[in-house]
């Protein structure tokens, strides 16, 4: 926990930077997802690892469940991101995406709960109480068409957007070939630490959802 305050108290910008599969980029067979995690710096701060089988990887893809594991630079674990199978169609409004975000791993630091809407991708962020305290809202299309996507973090009343998950579009042939994903979140630096990790679950979920088969905007 300490080690996480240290991190996260000075930042209101993180980076996210999928790191790409060999036979992955060649042969198109879905691996285990990993992350490096920086500050605005371009400085690595954590590494994530997406855990699952390969059964749920392959044939369930954008709604699998996961486990990722997120540690330092030293290999400790500090934040733990779980997400049941779940649907992912607005007309299962009763059985909508979940996750829970540990942090240390063991003590709960919030979840993130996707809001049944016709339109638009909409999530709650919510504390260790299952107290809404953000809401994050997607636009009317995702697919990004060479340009950057932005999801709208606002206040938990929607009365004021306070930062933004951003899906960066690094150029036609890195994308196409390989699919790789960066994600940049802007909030405040004041923010909770832990509202900050659940923001990076946050992310982790929208990859999966919206861009995970999407060959990142095209």
């Amino acid at each position: 926990t300490t080690f996480l305050l240290i991190v996260f108290k000075q930042l209101d910008q993180i980076i996210i930077h999928q790191q790409v599969e060999l036979l992955e980029a060649i042969i198109g067979t879905e691996t285990s997802s990993k992350y490096e995690i920086k500050n605005h710096l371009g400085q690595r701060v954590y590494f994530a690892v997406e855990e699952n089988d390969c059964f749920d990887r392959n044939l369930c893809s954008p709604i699998r469940s996961f486990t990722i594991r997120i540690v330092d630079n030293t290999g400790r674990e500090v934040i733990t991101v779980n997400r049941p199978l779940r649907c992912n169609s607005c007309w299962f409004p009763c059985f909508l995406q979940e996750l829970e975000v540990h942090s240390p791993p063991g003590t709960i630091a919030g979840y993130v709960v996707q809001n049944w809407d016709p339109f638009l991708p909409k999530f709650t962020i919510q504390n260790e109480s299952k107290e809404d305290v953000l809401k994050i809202i997607g636009p009317y299309a995702t697919c990004g068409c060479f340009e950057d996507v932005d999801f709208e973090v606002k206040a938990a009343n929607e009365t004021s957007t306070i930062g933004k998950i951003s899906k960066y579009w690094s150029g036609f042939v890195n994308n196409v070939f390989t699919n790789t994903a960066n994600f940049g979140i802007q909030v405040p630096v004041d923010l909770d630490v832990k509202i900050k990790a659940v923001m990076i679950g946050a992310c982790f979920l929208i990859d999966l959802m919206f861009f995970e088969n999407s060959l990142d905007g095209l």
